[in-house]
């Protein structure tokens, strides 16, 4: 049973969709600690070159073939080459993996915002997240509690669940997250954190740096998993794609800039290290909120404002594989939404025990969470993205043209389209391997 055509009610409803697509984990818990291990402002300066130059490009073939095609990733792909329809199915993998690590992370959230909510907090956030990542029952069930909780919106279909879900909470979580940066902004550390984002050091530059900010670029805005191309598909057909597509551009990256003047003066009015790495929002961090005023109150806000993140981009993740199935074995969007429920949730249980009884159980010398984490990100989106910018510059030869039309910019996207970025793509495949 194949699904009505939706669009979008508003384009603003396009605009906070996409923005809650985009904005995850990957900007409030990824990129400070990235950022922090690459040099601060110079990585920033780097990164934001890159998402401006590069990144806009594969955004922008994303959503128009979404919007051209009206459809899901697979069969959009198939319109655009029959003989690649294998990209589609590659991306749909790639958006079922993610989320068998990424849901863990949510259900590490829910537990903190619980301890946080009832001022229960340990004295020892170290031992405490070790000790409670390595138990069997309570993990597993939360990593399933907010699987169901994510998958609940795109059961309700696009308009009554996604689209109100994120009208919803991405204005609180906007609010929340300058609430947050304000009240560090008067932490004693303010003054060094800001200094530190904003005041380069060159001497720290590096191809390295280049590599893991496109790499970061490409994570945060959800490119080479087919999500913005879903979401395209619900575009109305006179939305403009430049213009879309760098608005998403400007507020990812502003969300990802106030989420480090949030932690950056934390993490130095306490002399912690900023490239503390990805135990800082689980370790590093509630042990410094732990010695504010109004602790619990500060150290909720956070992990809602995580939550909030991370089920946005949990619901597109879910939505492009609930589309791809409802078009491709022509079933109902809630039958659609059970099956990949239920396929999340089996991969998500031994990813979520890799932290536990399963942790000397390596593939390649990594565990469960970690081979699903780094193949994903650090190969198959890189590599989706390539053969999503070599399609559309070489199968969809007036791409550039209905994007930009026949003059100076058009001409400059068709080459980066065609020849630079797929350079760059490579470069970083081959650095990931």
């Amino acid at each position: 049973m194949e699904e009505e055509k939706v669009q979008w009610t508003s384009h603003l409803s396009f605009i906070l969709a996409t923005v809650g697509s985009a904005v995850g984990l990957g900007n409030i818990w990824r990129f400070p600690y990235i950022m922090g291990k690459n040099g601060g402002a110079v990585f920033l300066l780097t990164y934001l070159f890159i998402i401006a130059f590069i990144c806009i490009i594969p955004l922008c073939c994303e959503l128009f073939i979404g919007k051209k095609y009206k459809t899901d990733t697979i069969q959009a792909i198939k319109s655009v080459n029959s003989k690649f329809t294998w990209v589609g199915w590659l991306c749909i993998i790639t958006v079922i993996l993610i989320p068998c690590f990424y849901f863990v992370v949510g259900g590490w959230i829910l537990n903190y915002i619980w301890i946080f909510l009832t001022n229960n907090l340990p004295a020892n956030f170290s031992g405490y997240f070790n000790s409670y990542s390595s138990q069997i029952f309570m993990p597993v069930f939360l990593t399933i509690l907010f699987l169901i909780m994510t998958a609940a919106f795109p059961f309700r279909g696009v308009n009554k669940g996604i689209e109100k879900a994120n009208n919803i909470m991405m204005p609180l979580f906007t609010l929340m997250l300058i609430g947050l940066a304000i009240y560090a902004l008067f932490q004693p550390g303010a003054k060094d954190g800001l200094m530190f984002m904003f005041k380069p050091d060159f001497t720290q530059f590096n191809k390295t740096m280049i590599l893991t900010a496109l790499g970061q670029a490409l994570f945060t805005l959800s490119i080479g998993m087919g999500t913005i191309l879903t979401y395209g598909s619900y575009m109305k057909d006179k939305t403009n794609i430049i213009k879309s597509g760098y608005t998403l551009i400007f507020c990812d990256t502003l969300i990802a800039l106030i989420a480090g003047i949030m932690i950056f003066p934390i993490v130095f009015t306490f002399n912690v290290e900023p490239s503390a790495g990805a135990a800082l929002a689980f370790i590093s961090l509630p042990e410094m909120f732990s010695k504010l005023p109004f602790s619990s109150i500060y150290g909720l806000i956070f992990f809602t404002l995580l939550f909030f993140a991370s089920i946005t981009s949990g619901i597109s993740m879910m939505e492009t594989g609930i589309l791809s199935i409802i078009k491709n074995f022509n079933i109902t969007r809630k039958r659609a939404t059970i099956i990949l429920t239920v396929i999340i949730g089996l991969i998500s249980i031994p990813s979520t025990l890799s932290f536990g009884i399963l942790k000397d159980f390596t593939l390649f010398n990594k565990t469960i969470f970690d081979l699903l984490d780094y193949s994903t990100s650090n190969i198959l989106l890189p590599f989706n993205t390539l053969l999503i910018c070599l399609l559309s510059g070489w199968c969809i030869k007036s791409l550039w043209k209905e994007i930009l039309g026949e003059n100076i910019f058009g001409y400059i996207f068709n080459i980066l389209l065609k020849f630079v970025v797929p350079i760059i793509l490579i470069l970083v495949l081959v650095t990931g391997l």
